[in-house]
């Protein structure tokens, strides 16, 4: 014990050395520049000893926290398959199913605040500011709607865009400290349902009972049993991939927070805009555009 303190005393007092040294090598070094100019040898200088002294400033830090708060650092990660239960007038429910019913009234409320009192006040004329925004995000989801399933894209489009915005909100809803709804393989599963219901609603909207039958014992009536399963695996592929990408992100942060300890000052802010914003984005999009393959397929 007496050994692990004094390490981390002298990790302490070497990291705090460090980083004053490198403020100030760091002032020196822009106060001789303003004197006597820039170089192109004195701009890599200044870069090196700029990311020395931010290295010695998160050594410094993380020895400070874990020192403060005995942080320690290893693999210590607790996950489960599905969500904590809550208990809400009496009956339990999944935390992230409570999460999603928020979101969704929350996304709800933004939608009726924007229509009666924003969208009133577009001018078609001339628009500007946050109507462009909203015409492209609306022209980009029409257009790419319809390069997939054609004329039936008035109805879908409405639908894939709200998909989008539910699953961007519920992966933000991770930076709030919570489970993202679409981590619970409950709640990717309904999304997948959705797809499926989609997949033959238009299927026989298109052809009839009878042509949705027929086409999948095309070319031949051997592969109509294969057909069948391959239509029922489709939610179970769709809510499978999404919850293991989006819990995957969510055990990847853990792991950082676990393993770094008090060191993880500022890494997993870092990675969390790649695991919690831009991830979430490719996932929504694949998403998308795998339920509109699949319904183009059953109303080819």
């Amino acid at each position: 014990m007496v050994k692990t303190k004094t390490l981390t005393i002298i990790e302490f007092a070497l990291s705090a050395v460090t980083f004053v040294l490198g403020l100030i090598g760091c002032c020196a070094l822009h106060s001789y520049v303003k004197h006597h100019g820039e170089t192109k040898k004195l701009k890599k200088r200044s870069k090196l000893l700029l990311a020395l002294t931010i290295i010695a400033a998160w050594f410094f830090i993380g020895t400070a926290v874990t020192s403060v708060w005995h942080g320690e650092s290893g693999l210590k990660v607790e996950f489960e398959m599905f969500s904590d239960r809550v208990e809400l007038f009496g009956f339990s429910f999944a935390q992230t199913s409570v999460l999603m019913w928020v979101i969704t009234g929350i996304v709800l409320v933004l939608c009726l605040i924007f229509r009666l009192f924003i969208f009133p006040r577009f001018d078609p004329d001339k628009p500007k500011g946050f109507q462009n925004i909203m015409e492209l995000a609306v022209e980009a989801t029409e257009n790419f709607t319809k390069g997939t399933v054609g004329d039936y894209s008035g109805t879908l489009a409405p639908y894939m865009f709200s998909l989008a915005v539910f699953m961007i909100m519920c992966a933000a809803s991770e930076l709030l400290g919570f489970r993202p709804p679409t981590s619970d393989l409950i709640v990717t599963l309904a999304m997948g349902l959705m797809t499926f219901a989609l997949i033959n609603y238009y299927g026989i909207r298109k052809k009839g009972i009878g042509g949705r039958i027929k086409s999948l014992a095309k070319p031949t009536p051997v592969i109509f049993p294969m057909k069948i399963l391959s239509d029922i695996a489709v939610p179970v592929s769709l809510a499978c991939r999404l919850f293991g990408n989006m819990i995957g992100g969510m055990i990847v942060m853990e792991l950082l927070k676990s393993v770094l300890g008090g060191y993880a000052a500022g890494i997993p802010a870092v990675a969390g805009l790649y695991f919690n914003l831009f991830h979430p984005l490719i996932q929504t999009y694949i998403f998308v555009i795998l339920s509109l393959t699949f319904i183009n397929e059953a109303i080819e």
